[in-house]
């Protein structure tokens, strides 16, 4: 069985890390054991929903047929993401499970998969993110499973790196901000580094050849007091290499031996959102309402796309579903003011679209703003029929 270890620091069910579970899997045995830990979302009312929603991806995305565990045992594929870091430390250390992890990966065998709240567990410290930031407990850190240690890393693993949902606040550094994190750093024994991995990125270890690879749109980030050095998307590097910039080596003592772009398809589906409210905005001002309702389906694909995501960053599928809400409605009443005739066919063919693809309140939702543009539609069995709204007000020359 082949070895790997992949800490990935958000997308894990996401179109942006298909390729990379997809390679990591490609070596797995026939008919080999996949397992989904849920313990880091355990404790969520919908935690059922989440646990179908990453089976249903990792079976149409990756060919995967996973099972939901509470252990490791026998898997040949092991995989663990979104939640909460401390929940998932206290029960994994009660359960076995931590050492369970660890010793698959000492042994160089199988393929281990941590993400988001998963991998912040990977180090020799853990950061309580939702202690931190969502309570406002004082910066700490909490023991961690360590798989890191087993690679001869002594190291913290914090995931979100990048993260900008903030705005206007610091929430980089899985939501710690520069401030906190600085302060948790000097806690740290002098010979820790912190492995920082970017959102929708992946750090790819093969246990076997200890060759490394960093994957996806960021990048992973090896701080050090007074040193900061980034290994971004498509670096092909050693372990060794890794090992010694973590130990305070100089960056230019172990360039990467290979670096290349980012894979193609690492568009996030809040990037595709506002590129698509932009392109609607143009084509409504043209006007080309044609095109502006064949937007309005490239969203709902990538809607479909993203429905798997377990945990839904900045600009996840609800937000996306209220945009193409609000384009629908402003289709509606674009009609108000343009010919009915090159208007309408394309909107009836949208919202057989969105029927057909089971969208129903959406698809009245276009009816609704059609109506309210002048169109009625009705649906007889020979397929929708649309006619002009009747005009209401007094009839001119007429006094009542």
């Amino acid at each position: 069985m082949p070895g790997a270890l992949v800490l990935m620091g958000s997308g894990e069910t996401s179109p942006t890390m298909v390729e990379v579970h997809r390679a990591v899997a490609r070596g797995l045995r026939p008919g080999a054991r996949a397992v989904l830990l849920d313990t880091p979302y355990a404790f969520q009312e919908n935690a059922a929903d989440i646990s179908a929603r990453a089976r249903r991806y990792f079976a149409r995305s990756v060919g995967l047929e996973v099972e939901v565990a509470t252990g490791v045992t026998g898997a040949d594929w092991v995989f663990s993401g979104p939640g909460s870091p401390t929940y998932a430390l206290d029960r994994w250390a009660a359960s076995g499970v931590a050492g369970d992890l660890r010793a698959r990966v000492r042994s160089r065998q199988g393929v281990t998969v941590l993400t988001s709240a998963a991998a912040c567990t990977a180090g020799l410290a853990t950061v309580p993110v939702y202690e931190i930031y969502k309570v406002g407990a004082e910066p700490h850190w909490r023991e961690g499973v360590d798989l890191l240690e087993t690679l001869g890393l002594r190291a913290v693993l914090i995931p979100h790196y990048d993260n900008a949902e903030g705005g206007t606040h610091d929430t980089r550094y899985c939501y710690l901000g520069e401030r906190r994190l600085a302060r948790m750093e000097r806690e740290l024994p002098s010979d820790t580094a912190v492995l920082g991995l970017d959102e929708h990125t992946a750090l790819i270890v093969d246990l076997e050849s200890e060759e490394v690879c960093v994957a996806g749109r960021g990048g992973l980030t090896v701080r050090r007091p007074g040193s900061v050095t980034v290994l971004p998307a498509g670096t092909r590097t050693s372990l060794a290499a890794v090992r010694d910039l973590a130990e305070g080596g100089t960056p230019g003592a172990v360039p990467p031996p290979g670096v290349a772009g980012p894979p193609e398809d690492t568009v996030t589906l809040e990037e595709t959102t506002r590129s698509c409210e932009e392109l609607f905005k143009a084509a409504v001002a043209g006007p080309d309402l044609v095109a502006a309702a064949q937007l309005v389906l490239d969203l709902e694909a990538e809607i479909v796309k993203w429905a798997a995501d377990t945990e839904e960053d900045s600009g996840g599928v609800d937000q996306a579903r209220e945009l193409m809400r609000l384009l629908i409605a402003r289709l509606g009443e674009a009609a108000a003011t343009a010919p009915l005739h090159p208007l309408v066919e394309p909107l009836l063919d949208l919202r057989a679209e969105l029927r057909g693809s089971g969208r129903y309140e959406t698809a009245d939702a276009l009816r609704a703003a059609m109506a309210r543009g002048g169109v009625l539609v009705e649906d007889t069995p020979d397929g929708p029929r649309w006619s002009p709204a009747p005009q209401t007000g007094c009839i001119p020359g007429r006094r009542g």
